[in-house]
């Protein structure tokens, strides 16, 4: 395993995350027992960050990670989050988040988190997310519930400019940095080294794009970007490659971001996963690839509240918070 340290946070994470919301039967039924086996195989092949949150499945990926760690917690650095409850469930207030820390410890059966992350914020409103949320996260912090504290969310403009008004210790980007975006080092990655703040890069599959599977109908991206998407997956199969192995390969190598997290809930998942650390990316098939995808590359789509995706009003909410 290769690991990197997360910003100026002295603490040192497994390039390969393990994303948890899987546990919690987001994308279809798991088998819990399988699970934990998958968990402990991990642990075992050095993978030591374990991302999750209150949000995925309703609760049950937090139950799941803290019965897979128990006996084994120090080994490994988890990240859990705040905010979001629901697919529609959102509370960024202070006195939620103080509470959402709480809940979370007992799912976990741990009493302290090493990251707890605002979850989505660009579905908060900007001014309570930096003058009313992170503030409540820094009270956790120096309670010791939460080593450090980050924001997670789509829209990077917004993420950079919450952490430049309120400092915070991670940013977790999703779907801005794959074989279909790099986007993520025009608006974040610059904003992030510069302030020692640890990058954390998530949906190197594009949400499953990139799987060579079928994409499921709720797939916000556009029809061109599935559709280079399925090109991708079928240059890297005619080569006798698996896509994910490919696409996973693409963002370990990013120079800056410490961690990419990638949901699994077995041990062959594990397995499959960790074929990224030792592939190597023909630059012949990495030029190909380029090329299918240039036609849509870099596309976005729309996530949270509409004012929230808007640079102009976020310049204007800047110039009032200060």
């Amino acid at each position: 395993m290769l690991y990197r340290t997360l910003g100026n946070t002295g603490v040192s994470v497994s390039q390969i995350g393990f994303g948890a919301s899987p546990l919690g039967d987001v994308f279809g039924p798991t088998d819990p027992a399988e699970g934990i086996r998958a968990v402990h195989r991990a642990v075992d092949l050095g993978i030591n960050f374990f991302d999750v949150s209150p949000y995925y499945g309703n609760t049950l990926a937090e139950e799941r990670l803290g019965k897979a760690l128990s006996g084994i917690r120090s080994k490994v650095i988890v990240a859990t989050k705040c905010g979001r409850y629901g697919a529609t469930s959102f509370n960024f207030s202070a006195e939620r988040v103080k509470r959402s820390i709480d809940e979370s410890l007992s799912r976990l059966q741990t009493d302290y988190v090493d990251l707890l992350q605002v979850h989505d914020i660009e579905f908060g409103e900007i001014e309570q997310i930096v003058c009313e949320t992170i503030p409540a996260l820094r009270e956790i912090q120096r309670s010791g519930k939460a080593r450090y504290i980050g924001l997670t969310g789509y829209p990077l403009q917004m993420l950079a400019f919450a952490a430049e008004r309120e400092r915070v210790d991670t940013l977790l980007s999703y779907c801005h940095y794959n074989l279909l975006i790099t986007d993520l080092d025009i608006y974040l990655t610059p904003f992030a080294q510069a302030n020692g703040i640890g990058l954390i890069n998530a949906s190197p599959l594009h949400m499953n794009l990139l799987s060579g599977s079928a994409v499921p109908e709720w797939h916000p991206a556009p029809m061109n970007v599935r559709r280079v998407a399925l090109e991708v997956a079928d240059l890297c199969k005619n080569r006798g490659l698996d896509p994910a192995v490919v696409a996973l390969r693409f963002c370990i190598e990013h120079p800056y971001v410490a961690s990419t997290l990638i949901g699994m809930s077995n041990r062959t998942h594990v397995d499959a996963n960790l074929k990224a650390i030792d592939f190597e990316i023909d630059p012949g098939l990495r030029l190909e690839i380029e090329q299918v995808v240039a036609p849509a590359k870099n596309v976005v789509w729309p996530s949270g509240l509409a004012q929230n995706a808007d640079p102009l009003r976020l310049h204007e909410k800047q110039e009032q918070l200060q």
